[in-house]
């Protein structure tokens, strides 16, 4: 694949703005609830923006924050806040995955960018991630909402996870590192190891500094490391995602020996998991915790909580008790900020949404009288679920509880028999929603599929048939084309209903599903286009308008 192709669609999709994009779309990723007020709620963030990492500008005044994004392309989000509350997505550090052979070939789901860091230095913005597969890249700039530099492999290897770069007073450089024990065949320590001043490659063997195989931080991984009067910090989270605690070592020589303290665990909060984040602080000099909590299908969900100091250590969230390790927040006061909190609504609907592998032009294009185009992708000869299909084009759930709809137009050739095209729930399960070209009309089918990983069959229910909205002439064969409105309903617990409509006025419903993360990644919305591998002409599915109404 053209990388300056990639590159430029992304570009596009970045930028473009539809006269069919619903306000809605153009809205911040952080709940309408931290708007106004002297107070903010948790989570700041409720969709899955796992492994998040911030810096502040400068000024102290401006933030950015980036997270995992696994296989999916456009990657590397860069969201951008005034006031660590409030977040609008403005920008992908990264157009497609690196190695791109190796990316572009399938959906490698739950490979790719795992843990990235983004830091400040030498007044240039620098991201940093590891791939469990092939190692440590690095990408950077010096305006983290233009374009970012091309990735440079640091150091390459597998298990080599959640790397983040530190620059000393001397001007050395240092990269830690956790180990995933999926590749590696060990976890549970954390290692540094010296780099170029330039920070573009490694020159020292690791060393391990700190072991998390003592009976208690079992599973440390995701390391930060800082500097604070004199002594080294790494923050790391450990106990594992679902049930894990923040841990902090510190030590005044960087290659230890370090020691540690837990400075925020669960404790008597419902906020499950509260790790792996950022310590930023403000321009007015206050200390701030940024982590996720691990939601099922709505994936790892952003909390922010207050940091103090005590003796040297860090003490994140409320201690009531006194004992040096807070309990995470829900109700707290906003961080004090001189400038306006909330940051502007320029997020257009493409910036919502990925692709499940990296792009090519097979997948489709922005169009000019709606949102986005897409092609049936041709499935294998011996297809049997969704897990093999790149080119969805999905957003991740914005809230516990949310409605999507969308006017499509669905288009097949006469000759195109059983091609497919609609709206999903992707994750392990999955659910859609859509048409498929029978003869000379359509039929609504409802799929659902279980452990679509470990070789799941689709399971399918037609709903009714409907003829086209119009036929013409196209070339050899007649083109069939059907205007239909699509709808999932989202609830609590990730229980979603799908609908579909004539007139956009009445909705008819066509089942229920109950959605369920994906690898790594929680559950998705969005769109698909699929062609048997024995159909010679591809069918292909407009999206005119998105609306995604939060609850």
């Amino acid at each position: 694949m053209n990388r300056h192709i990639a590159s430029a669609f992304s570009t596009l999709a970045l930028s473009l703005l539809s006269s069919g994009m619903s306000a809605k779309e153009m809205q911040r990723v952080s709940p309408d609830h931290n708007l106004t007020g002297s107070t903010y709620l948790n989570p700041v963030i409720h969709a899955d923006y796992s492994d998040p990492d911030a810096v502040a500008s400068p000024d102290g005044k401006t933030f950015y924050m980036t997270a995992s994004s696994f296989q999916c392309a456009p990657g590397l989000p860069i969201l951008k806040s005034n006031d660590l509350v409030n977040w609008s997505i403005i920008n992908y550090a990264l157009p497609a995955v690196p190695p791109y052979d190796f990316y572009d070939a399938a959906p490698r789901h739950g490979k790719g960018v795992w843990a990235p860091c983004i830091r400040l230095h030498n007044n240039e913005y620098y991201i940093y991630w590891g791939d469990p597969d092939f190692g440590v890249f690095m990408i950077k700039t010096d305006d983290p909402e233009g374009k970012w530099s091309e990735p440079v492999l640091v150091k390459g290897g597998k298990g080599i996870i959640d790397p983040t770069p530190f620059w000393d007073e001397d001007g050395k450089a240092y990269l830690a590192n956790g180990w995933a024990g999926s590749r590696a065949g060990f976890n549970s320590v954390i290692t540094i190891s010296e780099m170029k001043p330039d920070g573009t490659s490694v020159i020292s063997q690791p060393r391990i500094v700190y072991d998390g195989n003592d009976g208690v931080n079992h599973t440390v991984e995701g390391p930060k490391m800082y500097k604070r009067e004199g002594y080294y910090y790494l923050f790391a989270p450990a106990g594992g995602v679902e049930k894990g605690w923040q841990l902090v070592m510190r030590s005044k020589n960087i290659y230890g020996p370090y020691e540690s303290k837990i400075v925020m665990a669960q404790g008597n909060s419902d906020i499950n998991g509260p790790h792996q984040g950022a310590w930023v602080s403000t321009g007015s000099g206050e200390d701030w915790f940024l982590h996720f909590q691990d939601k099922g299908p709505y994936g790892r969900i952003i909390n922010l909580n207050p940091m103090t100091w005590r003796d040297g250590w860090p003490v994140i969230g409320e201690d009531k008790d006194g004992d040096g390790c807070g309990d995470p927040v829900r109700k707290w006061k906003k961080p004090a900020v001189s400038d306006k909190p909330v940051p502007d609504d320029s997020a257009s609907a493409p910036l919502l949404y990925q692709w499940h592998g990296n792009y090519n032009d097979f997948f489709g294009f922005p169009i000019a009288d709606g949102l986005m185009r897409i092609y049936g992708h041709r499935l294998t000869e011996n297809f049997i679920n969704f897990w093999e299909v790149p080119n969805l084009w999905l957003q991740k759930f914005p809230a516990e509880q949310f409605t999507l709809t969308s006017k499509v137009k669905i288009s097949a050739k006469s000759t195109s028999e059983d091609v497919s095209s609609g709206i999903i729930v992707m994750g392990w399960d999955y659910a859609r929603l859509g048409l498929v070209k029978k003869g000379e009309n359509f039929d609504v089918v409802f799929t659902t599929c279980r452990d679509a990983e470990q070789n799941g069959k689709e399971e399918n229910k037609t709903i009714a048939t409907l003829s086209p909205s119009r036929t013409y002439p196209a070339g050899l064969y007649p083109n069939l084309e059907r205007d239909l409105w699509l709808r999932v309903k989202v609830s609590k617990d990730g229980i979603c209903e799908f609908l579909y409509s004539e007139d956009g006025k009445k909705y008819v419903s066509a089942g229920t599903f109950k959605a369920r993360a994906g690898k790594w990644i929680g559950a998705k919305a969005g769109f698909y286009s699929v062609t048997p591998s024995s159909t010679t002409e591809k069918g292909w599915i407009d999206i005119i308008t998105s609306e995604t109404e939060v609850k």
